[in-house]
């Protein structure tokens, strides 16, 4: 069953190819590569060797939160876990919190001094206590890398640390960041200007971290989310910020000093939120229809959108929007809420810009004999 909702007029969004790049403003970034990606659809505003392999240094760390993350969602660790610094993690070289052989630090410290200090050592810590070793977690984050289509893109630890067999592109950083920025506990980390840490086995010095991110304190909206400077990879960033539905991530590779990767990320984001907007299609857990339940304890059941969807358009031009349905004519029990069992497509002047899978709100037990005769007579009843 297809049903095609009245079409809604809204702005005029031309694509250019298959990845949706819309243009190529004259923005002359002053970097090696650079990226301006929308977080809601994946569209990209704005490039330049974007899939150039570079040395990441830090901006590697978004990874290693990712998997730390997902670890945290699957319950394989928790925030209050006392994790035990190895050697190895307390040997590390570069941005650290001096963390001491020996001594304990918890899950959440150890996400915090990642996210403000760029701490190498607590990255390695944090590493080790997810997968046993950090060459382990390594390999975790190839597959990852690799899962979410990161093409040019090869870890070879867990720091950013350099190594010749360690590297990403501008769009890979770009995509783990929208990863990232996925999972609503992380924005407390990144967004903490200011943090003391109690260090070492009797927690007897205190290393004060500031975000390494200045974007933190200068920039309305800032999100996130990584930076990132090494001698072999020069001054990065990856920059995220957020005005009403707008998310833009901003990335910057290879810029000659810290101030300029920092000016750049600032001004291709307000190129982003100047000359685009967010257009809002519809809201996880918005109900589509309504549909008749077959032999089940439900009558009927509401039919509900899985996740948002959002459309990027640039402002101030006109354009034709339609949304179509397809679901069967009734729901066959037993079902659970969340499954599948129809898409709503999404086009723009005939070109489908996306499809968004829909589900049943409430779980469908079948109806045993007892149901089945009790509606039979209810409908008789109230036939008569």
């Amino acid at each position: 069953m297809r049903r095609r909702l009245t079409p809604i007029i809204i702005l005029l969004l031309i694509f250019t190819n298959s990845f949706g790049v819309y243009a190529n403003p004259d923005l002359k970034v002053d970097a090696k590569a650079a990226l301006l990606m929308d977080v809601n659809t994946g569209e990209i505003i704005y490039k330049l060797n974007e899939h150039e392999r570079m040395a990441p240094a830090s901006i590697t760390k978004i990874m290693t939160m990712l998997l730390g993350v997902e670890a945290l969602n699957s319950g394989r660790i928790s925030l209050d876990d006392k994790v035990l610094v190895s050697k190895h993690a307390s040997g590390m070289g570069g941005s650290q919190v001096y963390l001491e052989a020996g001594e304990t630090q918890t899950v959440e410290d150890l996400f915090r001094a990642i996210a403000i200090r760029s701490a190498n050592d607590a990255s390695v810590a944090l590493a080790e206590h997810i997968a046993g070793s950090e060459e382990i977690f390594v390999q975790m984050m190839n597959d990852k890398a690799k899962a979410l289509g990161m093409k040019n893109t090869h870890f070879a630890n867990s720091s950013g640390l350099p190594n010749e067999n360690h590297y990403v592109s501008a769009y890979d950083v770009a995509i783990m960041s929208k990863e990232l920025l996925k999972h609503p506990i992380v924005n407390e980390w990144l967004t903490t200007y200011m943090y003391d840490l109690q260090v070492g086995k009797n927690k007897n010095s205190t290393q004060t971290m500031v975000n390494t991110n200045r974007l933190v304190k200068e920039y309305q909206g800032t999100t996130g989310v990584k930076t990132g400077s090494t001698n072999e990879a020069g001054f990065c960033i990856s920059a995220s910020a957020k005005r009403g539905d707008l998310e833009l991530i901003a990335v910057v590779l290879g810029s000659r000093s810290s101030q300029i990767r920092f000016d750049e990320a600032k001004r291709m984001l307000d190129y982003g939120f100047a000359n685009y907007e967010s257009i809002t299609i519809g809201r996880k857990g918005d109900i589509i229809a309504t549909l008749p339940v077959e032999k089940g304890k439900l009558y009927e059941v509401d039919i509900m959108l899985e996740r948002d969807s959002f459309v990027l358009l640039p402002k101030g031009e006109l354009g034709n929007i339609e949304k179509e349905v397809i679901l069967p004519d009734i729901i066959k029990s037993p079902m659970f809420a969340g499954d599948e069992v129809g898409e709503l497509i999404i086009t723009l002047d005939g070109k489908e810009i996306d499809k968004v899978n829909l589900v049943v709100k409430s779980d469908i037990e079948k109806a045993n004999l007892f149901n089945m005769l009790n509606r039979t007579i209810k409908s008789y009843l109230k036939g008569r």
